[in-house]
């Protein structure tokens, strides 16, 4: 089970990806398989097959997104939050061999893509969770725990 919270930023990405396959691609891929339909043999024809696969692959997306977005939990900052890591945090994390990563601990509808996005659900993230800077933080690994240092804390503050 995963956890339903989104960034602001993430929630707004969602709804311009709905918006966008609702309102332009959809109608646009509907014409082309009207006018492949109406040019006769549908079996043989790969118009009108490549585009029905793709209005199938349209019409999943937006009950995907349409279900999704219902569901999700949007959480914005709060002032509250800053100098520890929560939802929505960028942390800058230093390993004991001196390795270091910044990321953003945000929801599983947003990681997708981004390198640089971690899973709210993941083991670091749930590891970081309500530390400060200075404070270490131990990860559960495959291969043993992994000991990381908070280096420092940001938030977007005031996205839209």
């Amino acid at each position: 089970m995963r956890t339903q919270l989104i960034t602001r930023e993430g929630y707004n990405a969602l709804k311009k990806e709905l918006d966008y396959l609702w309102r332009q691609e959809r109608p646009e891929v509907t014409k082309k398989v009207t006018w492949a339909a109406s040019l006769g043999d549908r079996s043989e024809n790969a118009d009108y097959q490549y585009n029905k696969k793709r209005l199938r692959e349209i019409d999943r997306r937006v009950r995907y997104l349409s279900k999704c977005i219902e569901n999700l939990k949007l959480v914005d900052y709060s002032p509250e939050q800053e100098g520890r890591v929560f939802f929505g945090a960028w942390v800058s994390i230093e390993s004991e061999s001196g390795e270091q990563k910044r990321f953003r601990i945000a929801g599983y509808d947003e990681i997708f893509g981004r390198q640089d996005y971690i899973s709210i659900d993941s083991p670091m993230a749930r590891a970081l969770l309500k530390k400060s800077v200075g404070d270490e933080a131990a990860v559960i690994t495959p291969a043993g725990e992994a000991y990381w240092y908070i280096n420092q804390i940001e938030y977007n503050v005031g996205e839209s």
